[in-house]
């Protein structure tokens, strides 16, 4: 009885773990694609301003 008892909270740990690599990974994947976005925005400005100054020189 106590070793079925003792299995089953080791079963709900590891799915606990699980899902929280889960979030993990979703949070990650989410960053990842804001900052892909973010540089994409940047990367056009200063392509502008560098192209600004190297007409200007």
């Amino acid at each position: 009885m106590i070793q079925t008892l003792a299995a089953r909270i080791q079963l709900a740990k590891m799915s606990e773990e699980g899902q929280a690599l889960v979030e993990y990974a979703l949070i990650l994947a989410l960053i990842s694609v804001v900052a892909i976005g973010v540089l994409e925005i940047i990367g056009v400005n200063v392509t502008g301003v560098l192209g600004r100054i190297g007409n200007d020189l």
